[in-house]
């Protein structure tokens, strides 16, 4: 079997979730091939074939158009169908042109599945799969799903027409995907995100006790509006009035424009010494980050999944996260972490303060509880084994 993933870039090795589904597949003796935007140095993990660089100058590009061209005549039959079949769809010649090439490196292809990473990558490509006569599968993630159809209306109605099977990292984007128009007639696997345990057991402290150094909360997440950094920046406002030691990290980047606005309110807030802000960060030093606070705060105002909620349980942290979206399928409520009402600072930071006051014995059976989930639900092994089986059993 060979399956061929789609993705902007070949991945880092610190991207678990990509990483460990290729070695999981190729562990299963499934060749898997990558198709890309942009080709990263050192990636030798398996095939690349990379799309036709777009040149600003116009001779080069109609060079490289015609070279193009040239290599796709082996592969005609391929052409042949996928010009058809947009042709078919109400694609304009010249719209033809443009996604002949944009799509020119996967037309050379044979694979019995083509998987795109995530459902935008499907626009302008929603009908290679049946023109190189594949099977045609897509990853819903939460920017698919909870943020780019609200700007772009009706943007996955060609996809809904010609996909073949759905990946989703939670039920709630399912659910979600059938009101923006998926069949329900279309398969659905649910492959959560998964934490390599033997990776965080090299970087957490178990020495650490309750509150040893003063409160450290963290939050992992884009500088974006849907993670909601402004609830919790006010949260940590209304805790600083009872501990004045406090200290909150966040780790992520965005434009200058948004961390303009929550440096702004930081300075309203008169939180200057307790707020650190962390451009993005590799994943190692994320998680030694992560490793360094003792409650993990997620205010998302909706999230598809969040791998980090997931790693900051799997670290052993309290965890308290917006009872939104996929959040409700990673903690388990007074179990594992706390569920709380979103863009509510005032119930939030109650919650927070009821988390401290309990006794040591019942945080530390939460945190057991929390890394034994994780450990039997969410490992690497179980997230390889559903691919193969993603793929297989179709």
């Amino acid at each position: 079997m060979i399956i061929g993933l789609i993705l902007s870039n070949t991945p880092n090795y610190s991207e678990t979730f990509f990483i460990n589904k290729i070695k999981g597949l190729q562990a299963s003796g499934v060749e898997v091939v990558l198709f890309v935007g942009k080709e990263r140095e050192g990636f030798s993990l398996c095939k690349v074939c990379k799309m036709p660089t777009v040149y600003k100058n116009i001779f080069l590009f109609g060079f490289q158009y015609v070279f193009v061209l040239l290599s796709l005549l082996p592969h005609v039959k391929n052409v042949w169908r996928f010009l058809k079949l947009e042709k078919a769809s109400g694609s304009s010649s010249l719209k033809l042109l443009k996604l002949l090439f944009i799509n020119s490196h996967i037309l050379k292809a044979k694979l019995d599945w083509l998987h795109f990473g995530f459902a935008t990558q499907t626009i302008g490509s929603e009908l290679v799969a049946k023109a190189i006569e594949a099977k045609m599968a897509v990853s819903f993630r939460g920017f698919d799903i909870n943020e780019y159809p609200k700007k772009h209306k009706n943007c996955y109605v060609k996809l809904w027409k010609n996909i073949d099977k759905v990946h989703s990292i939670s039920q709630y984007l399912v659910d979600e995907a059938y009101k923006l128009g998926l069949d329900k007639s279309v398969p659905v696997v649910i492959v959560s995100p998964a934490v390599d345990m033997s990776f965080i057991n090299a970087i957490k402290d178990k020495t650490k006790s309750k509150f040893q150094k003063g409160m450290v909360i963290c939050t992992v997440a884009r500088l974006n509006w849907i993670k909601d950094l402004s609830t919790a920046i006010k949260t940590i406002s209304l805790l600083k009035m009872k501990y004045p030691q406090i200290s909150y990290l966040i780790i992520g980047g965005g434009s200058q424009k948004e961390k303009e606005q929550y440096l702004n309110l930081v300075e309203e807030l008169g939180l200057q010494d307790h707020v650190v802000f962390y451009d993005k960060l590799s994943h190692v030093e994320t998680i030694q980050k992560m490793n360094e606070c003792d409650i993990y705060l997620q205010t998302s105002i909706n999230e598809g999944f969040c791998n980090a909620v997931l790693e900051a349980q799997a670290l052993g942290k309290l965890c308290v996260a917006t009872n939104v979206g996929g959040l409700k399928e990673n903690i388990v409520d007074t179990k594992t972490g706390w569920l709380v009402e979103p863009q509510n600072p005032i119930v939030i930071s109650e919650k927070i303060i009821e988390i401290i006051n309990l006794s040591e014995l019942q945080l530390d059976k939460i945190k057991e509880q929390a890394v034994k989930r994780v450990e039997t639900k969410f490992n690497t092994e179980i997230q390889m084994k559903s691919f193969v089986e993603f793929y297989k059993n179709s």
